[in-house]
């Protein structure tokens, strides 16, 4: 590991400060997968800005009826904090299926945002990948891949986003609060994360030297009713090969309004906006969820070893809506 300098921060323009002095620095928040790609040579930061000391921490209910989630919130605190368990349980259940409760009590909110995807051949820094090194080639797309993108990927990289936090996050509407040495700013979670295109290292809209401040979840009634679904390898803890936020509200056996996000299926969290179109004002039975999942997974674009990954998320949406609404009519 390279050595590097480490400084705490006390204040928030004083963390901001202190990044945009050096390119080279990165924020330490959990340090749960940044301390990894450090071990690992895929990050070499000069400086470490240790942030878990700033006011950042707290989840509280909005003037609008929402939720303001602090950056440095830990998973753990944001899945058990009682609001987050009633108005938007799969955002507890994301969290909860993430990782163990080790790791849940050390990573924070801002942290899980910008992990960086466990592609193997990102993280092995023998190996070329163009998320690492710009133009070196995405050796994926003709190797090992049966976990990687049949949503939005290109040639230049197939690698998915390992968050399962985010996924519901931004099935929910989630808004990003940033400071910069210019001031504040913000972005919807649905823009924060940038298509792969031909830049596939430029992962994120924030701007240099930003620091990530909080979450805000504007109030969504549908929320209340949702699960998040989480398909993996093997039982114990491990990253998806598929997941599924969802959201139904049906009253009179018809769909009134639905909020629907994939995992694992492309380089950010996917919100599925052309099954949710489906969806809404259709009666609320499996054949409207299955026409929903196909007209989302129309534009999935498989490689050779992952095409199950359609049928895998076609089958999810099917049960969990179906669960969702046999929830909803007891």
């Amino acid at each position: 590991m390279r050595e590097f300098d480490y400084r705490r921060a006390s204040d928030v323009v004083g963390a901001v400060a202190l990044l945009g002095a050096d390119p080279d620095t990165r924020f330490l928040g959990g340090g749960t997968n940044l301390v990894d790609l450090m071990k690992a040579g895929v990050e070499r930061p000069a400086r470490l800005v240790d942030i878990r000391e700033l006011p950042l921490d707290q989840i509280e209910t909005t003037p609008e009826g929402g939720l303001r989630i602090g950056a440095t919130a830990t998973n753990g605190d944001l899945a058990a904090h009682p609001e987050v368990r009633r108005r938007y349980p799969a955002l507890a259940q994301a969290v909860l299926a993430g990782a163990s409760g080790q790791l849940r009590n050390m990573a924070t909110v801002g942290g899980n945002l910008l992990q960086r995807t466990r592609c193997g051949y990102f993280t092995d820094v023998t190996r070329p990948c163009n998320k690492r090194v710009p133009g070196s080639g995405c050796p994926a797309v003709e190797g090992e891949h049966r976990n990687h993108a049949i949503l939005g990927a290109s040639e230049n990289c197939v690698a998915v986003h390992p968050s399962d936090m985010a996924v519901a996050l931004v099935a929910f509407d989630a808004v990003v609060h940033f400071e910069t040495a210019d001031g504040s700013g913000e972005a919807p979670l649905a823009d924060f994360y940038l298509p792969v295109g031909d830049t596939p290292h430029r992962e994120t809209a924030l701007p240099p030297g930003a620091l990530i401040t909080g979450v805000v979840l504007p109030p969504v009634p549908v929320a209340a009713n949702s699960r998040y679904r989480k398909v993996r390898e093997r039982a114990s803890y491990a990253f998806a090969i598929g997941s599924l936020a969802a959201a139904l509200d049906v009253r009179d056996g018809v769909v009134r309004d639905a909020r629907l996000a994939f995992g694992a299926v492309a380089s950010r969290p996917w919100r599925a906006l052309a099954a949710e179109r489906v969806l809404i004002g259709a009666p609320a039975d499996a054949e409207t969820y299955a026409a929903a999942a196909d007209a989302e997974l129309a534009a999935a674009r498989p490689l050779p070893h992952n095409g199950y990954k359609v049928t895998l998320m076609r089958n999810l949406v099917v049960a969990e809506l179906t669960r969702l609404a046999q929830e909803a009519a007891r």
